[in-house]
């Protein structure tokens, strides 16, 4: 009779093997990272670099140290795709994060709008998903499971080369998915690496519209990189007053601490039996054994003169306190943390926002401090929060603006948040993108990419000119490149052909701009008869199942600023602002808007900008319960005179940002 060979059972989807049973491999794209703010570094670290050279994501990186805060560490909140962080973090950062939480859009479905709160008042409004969320998540769910099964796959394989050896993974999920990754994070991690698969209580049975039993808990799939490796700090449950009450029945006179008492006579250690002790100056031998030896007596009684409790019988037992006890070990259900409620002061209106509670239990059990913790889903921050409050160094990423511009305000509410950076692949996606969408050939790749972004515009191609590329109704049309920001020499070359061919007006297309041209190419434009407007490109074209109907290009926004000098005291006011986003508000909340600055949510000054990443010195925003915004600037004095440059940063209540650059001469 034949043998028949018993294989692993394996969870297989369309797409994961190609037409030849290969198994696809997971895509590695190596792309480099650009630091776009730095927060909460000091001034005598920025002056430690030389002046002019470009500030990378590697800076002080000293394996030999640690990477510790000391040797140079800065934690990075990371904006963009995570497959393509992850991929681009294995080159420095594989086999070197010590801790990975993730809580992935598993709930098909759901919805992932977020209220928005504007100005003092506080007044409300429902923001929707932005169009690449959107586009995600309806990737993620195109073909049901299937679709998720690849998503989550693709970036656990990269999450393990992340891992160190020392290293654990929490997968938060609900009843809807659990299974699909537990036999992935299997096939990924190993069977045998599986730690737990935690049972997370978040609020007791209400819907009972339902034939079956109501949902209340969500799951946490715990998997190690190298099982028994791994680290695991043992955590315990608390203890209400009466279980203490019964758990410690007896009060100390001297004190008032509750205690129990326990044997210190056990047949267990019987090579000690009929030893004898000295205990409290009393003589004492056991026919069973001892449980401590005489020094340990001596020195616990040393430091605790009444440790020792002595029977109406004569026999000697130790005193175990009330306020000593950690508690009961936890096991795989746990029932102590509640769901976070609206109204919670740790609420910041995100809606997939979990209690931090439950990730200090994930991060104290799973991790030591000065670890390395990372969460590529962050959402609103909370395990990036918890992890700078417990000390470890973190990396999160998120590919929603508004969740990173949420994560950064709480890391600044923060007290004593050591620095951080605030990151993306910018320009390098950009280029991956057009690469792949495109092609490598220049011309045709070029040619192509025109042509995408004016149909998007709904502008027509024109020929037969260097700088223009398009016509949108009487506007002509430039497009800038995907890889440089747009110049005032470009705009002004785009402006001289508009001349020639006597056009009114001028639309250009970019994704980022040189400081400072705003107001100043729109006021030259408009002395040349030519109404100008900046447009910018949206980083949701890149998805390449995006529509016409579904790109919005906005005008940039502007600012304007009240410089104020005393000395080498510089103070900045902030005198104006004109959110390109206001037209997406609807009617109702328009009209309760008292003025420009309630589309403001955040603002931040770096009073002695370098040209390598903008730095806060100063900087104000609003919380869920500060409505207030100071628009003027605390002082700032400068160590000795020079011109410096002042740049200012504004963040809108849509999550977008504006900057501008002034030059002060402090004398």
């Amino acid at each position: 009779m034949a043998k028949i060979e018993i294989t692993r059972p394996e969870l297989v989807w369309p797409g994961k093997y190609d037409k030849d049973g290969e198994l696809n491999a997971v895509p590695h794209v190596n792309l480099p990272f650009q630091v776009i703010e730095t927060v909460n570094e000091s001034q005598a670290t920025r002056e430690l670099k030389k002046p002019g050279t470009q500030h990378v994501l590697f800076d002080f990186w000293n394996p030999q140290e640690g990477n510790s805060f000391d040797s140079g560490w800065k934690n990075k909140l990371i904006w963009g795709d995570n497959l393509l962080v992850e991929g681009s973090l294995l080159e420095k950062f594989a086999g070197k994060i010590d801790l990975i939480y993730i809580d992935p859009p598993f709930a098909t479905g759901a919805d992932f709008t977020y209220n928005v709160e504007i100005g003092e008042t506080g007044e409300e409004f429902t923001k929707d998903r932005s169009i690449i969320e959107e586009k995600a998540y309806r990737d993620t769910w195109a073909k049901g499971t299937e679709s998720f099964i690849q998503m989550i796959y693709d970036r656990l394989v990269l999450m393990r080369e992340l891992l160190s050896d020392k290293g654990s993974i929490y997968v938060h999920c609900d009843w809807r998915v659990n299974s699909f990754i537990r036999l992935i994070l299997d096939e990924v991690f190993g069977a045998n690496n599986l730690i737990n698969f935690v049972s997370w209580k978040r609020y007791a049975a209400h819907n009972l519209s339902e034939k079956r039993y109501d949902a209340i808990t969500d799951s946490l799939l715990v998997y190690s990189k190298m099982w028994p490796e791994n680290v695991f700090n043992p955590q315990f449950g608390k203890s209400d007053e009466s279980e203490l009450g019964i758990r410690f029945p007896h009060l100390e006179e001297q004190t008032g601490r509750r205690f129990q008492h326990v044997a210190l006579e056990q047949s267990s250690n019987s090579s000690s039996r009929g030893e004898l002790r000295i205990i409290d100056g009393r003589e004492v031998t056991t026919t069973l054994g001892w449980r401590w030896s005489q020094k340990t007596f001596d020195e616990n009684i040393k430091e605790n003169p009444r440790i020792i409790y002595w029977t109406s019988s004569g026999r000697p037992r130790y005193k175990l306190y009330a306020d000593e006890y950690a508690g009961s070990p936890l096991g795989d259900i746990w029932i102590d943390i509640g769901y976070l409620a609206s109204n919670d002061s740790e609420a910041v209106g995100y809606p997939t926002q979990k209690p931090e509670a439950l990730l200090e239990r994930v991060i104290k059990a799973s991790s030591n401090e000065g670890d390395l913790v990372a969460d590529f889903f962050c959402g609103s921050g909370t395990t990036l929060a918890v992890a700078e409050k417990l000390g470890r160094r973190w990396i999160g990423c998120d590919l929603g603006r508004w969740a990173i511009h949420t994560t950064r305000k709480r890391l600044l509410g923060i007290e004593n948040c050591k620095p951080f950076e605030v990151l993306n692949l910018g320009k390098y996606e950009r280029q991956y993108w057009q690469g792949i969408s495109f092609g490598n050939e220049h011309q045709q790749k070029l040619y192509e990419y025109l042509a995408f972004i004016l149909k998007l515009y709904n502008a027509q191609p024109i020929s037969g000119c260097l700088h223009l590329h398009g016509k949108n109704g009487p506007a002509m049309v430039h497009v800038a490149a995907v890889d440089s920001p747009v110049t005032i020499t470009e705009i002004n070359e785009a402006l001289d052909e508009c001349i020639q061919l006597k056009q009114k007006e001028l639309h250009i297309l970019g994704w980022e701009w040189e400081m400072g041209l705003n107001s100043t190419m729109k006021d030259e434009a408009k002395k040349r008869g030519i109404t100008l407007k900046l447009k910018q490109i949206p980083r949701e074209v890149m998805e390449v199942q995006v529509t016409d109907q579904s790109i919005r290009f906005f005008e940039l926004s502007y600012l304007d600023v009240a410089i104020s000098k005393a000395g080498q005291k510089v103070t900045v006011e902030l005198t104006d602002f004109a959110s390109s986003n206001k037209e997406i508000l609807p009617d109702e909340v328009l009209q309760k808007i008292q003025g420009w600055a309630d589309y403001i949510d955040f603002w931040a000054i770096d009073w002695d900008f370098q040209n390598d990443t903008f730095m806060q010195g100063w900087v104000d925003y609003r919380t869920k319960r500060k409505r207030s915004l100071s628009l003027i600037s605390d002082p700032h004095r400068y160590d000795k005179p020079g011109t410096y440059k002042l740049f200012v940063k504004v963040i809108d209540i849509f999550g977008n940002d504006t900057s501008r650059m002034f030059s002060v001469e402090v004398m």
